[in-house]
């Protein structure tokens, strides 16, 4: 009986065209229109080297090293044009370069005709090189009296301050690159379009459900008197509708990966692992919608895409920042929030090297779907008809 119901849910399902264009065609088509709207966002916003000019009278060997460190290299922040102090005066006057530097008693001062982004930025990085050259410059020093104190009177000073510099560039932070790429702001969109999909799921357990109950149509009341035990039903039901949702989810990766080429980093085996327990969230979610409400087909279709579309506005999909809103200032809207314990999971595999959160987030779907299948359950056994 168990196999009879799991082949006719099935069947029942993929006759419905209607639900798998909400559950395939309609995820598919926004993350083409997301895919219109964001691809050049963040090109428009890529970092442009800063003109400055340097007067090469000036500088010593140390800034000189760091400038062309920080001009010539793949990412660079400058272009660099080496000049005398006139020339530098006359370019910054005509606005062809964003400041100019010149070396005054063993610090690089900067020359400035407004404050602005770039302005600043110039400001942060030589103040770094100036700290940086303070240290290798207290080094030296105490080494070289380290030396005198020892009774070592004949100081190889050469030998000292390369010493000294190469301590200095190997005391470099670390950072593990966890992901193939950058990361993107732009993707927590994609990462609920996965969330709304998963959930969407519950439109398809929802229209089988129906065909279950009694006093929706004819199909139910003859489900309803069948010796099938309730939970039996449910399972097979749920199996079906599973099978059918994870097949479309599975689409939309293959779509967005080898068609829009979106990068979702290197654990793409979790995130995918997320969005199958996502979607069986979203199967008992419309299952429970489906056996509680006492409301026609069409009622509870409407009450299951308010649900969704709630659940994705609070986790980012309409405005990046209100998921960190609603996390700072609501949190609990967002730990039963099953989209965005979808997004938070798929978002730490970026933001985090280890899986605690993730993991927290998984664990999170399926106690969510358990409590959802408990309350199913117990309201299709408790369903009783004077008559059918």
């Amino acid at each position: 009986m168990f196999y009879h119901n799991f082949k006719y849910s099935l069947k029942t399902l993929l006759r419905n065209k209607t639900l798998i264009f909400w559950t395939l065609a309609f995820p598919i088509i926004m993350a083409i229109l997301f895919n219109l709207a964001f691809s050049n966002i963040e090109n428009s916003e890529k970092f442009d080297a800063i003109n400055i000019a340097v007067v090469k009278t000036s500088l010593n060997e140390n800034f000189k090293t760091a400038l062309d460190n920080l001009s010539n290299n793949e990412n660079k922040i400058f272009n660099t044009i080496y000049t005398d102090t006139e020339k530098a005066k006359e370019m910054l006057k005509d606005e062809k370069i964003s400041g100019y530097l010149e070396n005054e008693n063993e610090e690089i001062k900067i020359t400035v005709n407004k404050s602005g982004i770039n302005e600043t930025i110039i400001r942060y990085v030589i103040d770094e090189v100036n700290s940086t050259n303070k240290i290798i410059t207290d080094l030296s020093k105490e080494k070289i009296e380290e030396n005198i104190k020892n009774g070592e009177f004949n100081i190889n000073y050469e030998n000292i301050y390369q010493e000294v510099i190469k301590l200095v560039q190997n005391n470099e932070t670390n950072i593990k690159d966890i992901t193939s790429s950058k990361l993107s702001y732009t993707m927590i969109e994609y990462y609920t379009l996965i969330a709304m999909t998963a959930l969407y799921g519950g439109a398809l357990s929802m229209f089988i459900t129906n065909y279950k109950i009694a006093n929706i149509n004819s199909v139910g009341k003859r489900t309803t008197i069948s010796p099938i035990k309730k939970g039996s039903m449910l399972i097979s039901s749920l199996l079906a509708s599973f099978i059918i949702e994870i097949i479309c989810l599975a689409l939309l990766f293959l779509f967005t990966i080898f068609i829009l080429k979106i990068d979702y980093g290197n654990n793409l085996g979790l995130i995918i692992l997320l969005g199958f327990i996502g979607s069986f969230a979203g199967l008992t979610l419309g299952v429970a919608i489906s056996t509680t409400i006492k409301a026609g087909e069409n009622a509870k279709i409407g009450i299951l895409i308010a649900i969704t579309m709630l659940f994705c506005f609070l986790s980012g999909m309409m405005g990046i920042t209100m998921k960190y809103t609603i996390d700072k200032n609501i949190p609990i809207l967002n730990i039963i929030n099953p989209a965005n314990m979808i997004t938070d999971g798929l978002y730490s595999l970026y933001y985090y090297d280890t899986y605690n959160r993730y993991f927290f987030n998984l664990v999170s779907l399926l106690v969510f779907s358990l409590i959802m299948i408990l309350i199913s359950n117990k309201e299709l056994r408790r369903q009783k008809y004077d008559s059918i």
